[in-house]
């Protein structure tokens, strides 16, 4: 029989970060994404990023498990998106030959393929960047149902373009977290003409055309506005040129943290330490900036919790960020700000 007084003892304990089984946010536990609106779903993989720090994996179970005390609103959009919608944490990709890239590539595109099919929007916590290509595939394109049959526009946060053709594979790693940004626009899943890379930096590795960062991605289409435009422009200016060319179009979010400065995120697996990034304030007012374009769902990747400082702060950036992911996603699926 229930025991009202348990039952009273259980919701008074909720609130509190280190009670209970954690799950992202607090939110319910439950596999089917059919039961949601927003789906938060971990995605354990490094194998698609073999030359750098390989613990990738470890990103969802630390994002987990700090998430449990954030915030429940948003203050700036004013809503309340666990509670304007349904929010299930699905729990993680299987991956069961997880030390295969190719395989794992096609394990994450047919678990997100059911998210398409039921219409539910995912918010993605990884793992290394190879996790975003068959994302995009499961989620755009010719039959997908949240990009409405066509390429979505891709809006991707990144200190790297991770748009790589001139190379088969990376390390053996064919669809890998150097290939995905190329192959997603080959085959149909992302508009480059409706896209962007935001924040890439870095020296270049040689002397490939002519030195000048993103030119892979140039070529493809994407607009690349590298950290120095970003400084130029401003954050008013970056959102003028995202609204311009993502228009009306479903829009993806990707943001690999290391595009942050690394006094934010040390945690991350592809540092870029002679070339400061994006402070966590110019990140999240970027975020907040997508609010009213037709987000269709995000992912956080590359966090790296073995290199983390002791309190976890790049898990904890890990977890703002997807805290605005979310909101973005409640705001596309209809939640109306407090008035």
């Amino acid at each position: 029989m229930p025991d009202p007084d348990l039952d009273a003892a259980r919701r008074s304990s909720e609130s509190w970060y280190w009670w209970g089984v954690p799950t992202f946010f607090r939110c319910p536990w439950n596999p089917d994404p059919a039961a949601c609106d927003i789906a938060l779903v971990g995605v354990p993989h490094s194998s698609g990023n073999g030359s750098t720090e390989r613990d990738q994996h470890l990103g969802p179970r630390a994002v987990r498990h700090v998430s449990g005390f954030y915030r429940r609103a948003h203050a700036r959009h004013r809503i309340a998106p666990f509670e304007a919608l349904s929010v299930h944490d699905l729990g993680d990709v299987p991956l069961p030959e997880a030390m295969n890239n190719e395989a794992c590539v096609r394990d994450i595109e047919a678990f997100f393929a059911r998210l398409d099919a039921a219409g539910t929007r995912p918010v993605a916590i990884g793992g290394d960047h190879s996790i975003t290509g068959p994302i995009l595939k499961a989620l755009a394109g010719p039959g997908r149902r949240l990009a409405r049959g066509g390429p979505c526009a891709l809006i991707h946060f990144d200190a790297h373009t991770d748009s790589y053709e001139h190379i088969p594979h990376w390390l053996g790693a064919r669809r890998s977290a150097a290939h995905w940004a190329a192959y997603t626009v080959r085959e149909g899943a992302v508009d480059p003409a409706a896209s962007l890379q935001i924040g890439v930096r870095g020296h270049p590795s040689g002397l490939l055309h002519q030195g000048r960062t993103g030119q892979s991605s140039r070529d493809l289409g994407y607009r690349v506005i590298d950290i120095d435009e970003v400084e130029a422009l401003g954050v008013g200016g970056v959102l003028a040129e995202i609204r311009a060319r993502v228009g009306d179009r479903p829009a993806y979010v990707t943001f690999d943290l290391d595009v942050l400065d690394p006094a934010v995120a040390p945690g991350v697996s592809n540092l870029e330490p002679g070339w400061g990034g994006l402070s966590i304030r110019e990140a999240t007012r970027l975020l907040q900036g997508l609010a009213g374009l037709d987000i269709i769902g995000g992912d956080i990747v590359c966090l790296m919790p073995t290199k983390d400082s002791p309190n976890g702060i790049t898990a904890q950036v890990a977890m703002v960020v997807a805290f605005e992911l979310v909101s973005l996603v409640a705001l596309a699926r209809g939640a109306a700000p407090a008035a």
